[in-house]
């Protein structure tokens, strides 16, 4: 069985408020990329993933006249991927949706949050994901409200073969200081976005220790971005949020190796699985912002990760169709883990 998590960079503008596909030479929200040039290519890596489930972060905008579902089950049938059906959850007001697209040949699947409803007024620990978690970010004694403007999914996932496992889709990431007048501002601004993401990773983590404490096997995949740039505030905070949500040093972590990679030096080689472009530096930037965390039971499936790095990779590297691909296709690459869910 294989899982993928790919962060599709506005997968919503490659579509008409029919949910059709708009494969045209008009440009897409990409740089110099049409949407007919984007959508072409994300079809060669969906076929190449050739997966059995894909989290999908920046899915297709939900609201009063598009469907996330409409949308994605069209590109599937575009296509002809098995991953023909979808699901989402709490949809936001970003344009970026977070959905799962599965093969219902393969696994049945549905929206199951947790947690106390919380609504506006907020709650402590770790309520539904669409509300509000009451939490003092700045160490003042007073409670602040935090809350998710991409509230995770949570899905109850069987598969045919009788396997039960729970999925977490995240994407947290930590707002650019928009509206800031001077450097002073911008680091304030900076400082803010930051704890509250950071708040959201707590949050998360609280919903995984209940189900760690179920001893249920769980998978959190998506985009935990601490934020380019950001890593000045290292320090400052103390832990990041992918050690947070992994529950690093702690007595039940989730384990993905590229994550554990990553935070086992400080200098020196690491995994990467989004590649941006710099513009006022004229280069492009490489940074790990995308995981498959899994619970010790998920682990012991014969679990195999790999990032689909179309200059890492050699097997991605030695097809230049889906090498080109990859790089047309979003600023992030997909990460997928491959289990034998017999054992």
């Amino acid at each position: 069985m294989r899982i993928a998590t790919y962060n599709v960079e506005w997968f919503s503008s490659l579509f008409d408020d029919a949910n059709r596909l708009l494969e045209d030479d008009g440009w897409s929200a990409r740089f110099n990329v049409t949407r007919a040039q984007q959508t072409a290519a994300l079809g060669v890596v969906f076929q190449a993933l050739d997966a059995d489930a894909i989290m999908v972060i920046e899915a297709p905008d939900q609201g009063s006249k598009r469907s996330t579902v409409a949308a994605l089950t069209a590109f599937a049938a575009r296509f002809d991927l098995r991953a023909r059906a979808a699901v989402i959850g709490f949809s936001n007001d970003t344009q970026q949706e977070i959905a799962l697209m599965y093969d219902p040949d393969v696994m049945r699947v549905r929206h199951d949050p947790r947690g106390e409803v919380s609504g506006p007024k907020g709650a402590t620990g770790a309520p539904r994901f669409d509300g509000a978690m009451r939490i003092d970010l700045d160490v003042d004694d007073q409670e602040d409200l935090v809350v998710f403007s991409k509230p995770p999914l949570e899905l109850a996932v069987e598969t045919l073969k009788g396997f039960q496992f729970r999925m977490i889709g995240a994407h947290l990431k930590s707002k650019a200081p928009h509206g800031a007048r001077n450097p002073e501002e911008a680091i304030s601004i900076n400082i803010a976005n930051r704890r509250k993401q950071l708040a959201q990773a707590i949050w998360l983590r609280g919903r995984i220790e209940e189900h760690l404490s179920e001893a249920t096997p769980l998978m959190v995949l998506g985009d935990l971005n601490d934020g380019v740039g950001l890593d000045s505030f290292e320090n400052l905070f103390g832990r990041s949020s992918v050690e947070i949500v992994m529950g690093h040093g702690q007595e039940q972590p989730l384990f993905d190796p590229h994550a554990r990679q990553a935070l086992s030096r400080k200098l020196g080689a690491m995994p990467t699985s989004a590649r941006f472009w710099i513009r006022q530096e004229k280069r492009f930037l490489q940074a790990l912002l995308d995981y498959i965390m899994v619970t010790n039971d998920i682990r012991a499936k014969a679990a195999q990760w790999r990032i689909w790095h179309p200059l890492d990779d050699p097997a991605c590297w030695n097809t230049p169709t889906l090498r080109d691909a990859l790089v047309m296709a979003s600023d992030h690459f997909p990460v997928t883990i491959d289990l034998d869910e017999t054992l």
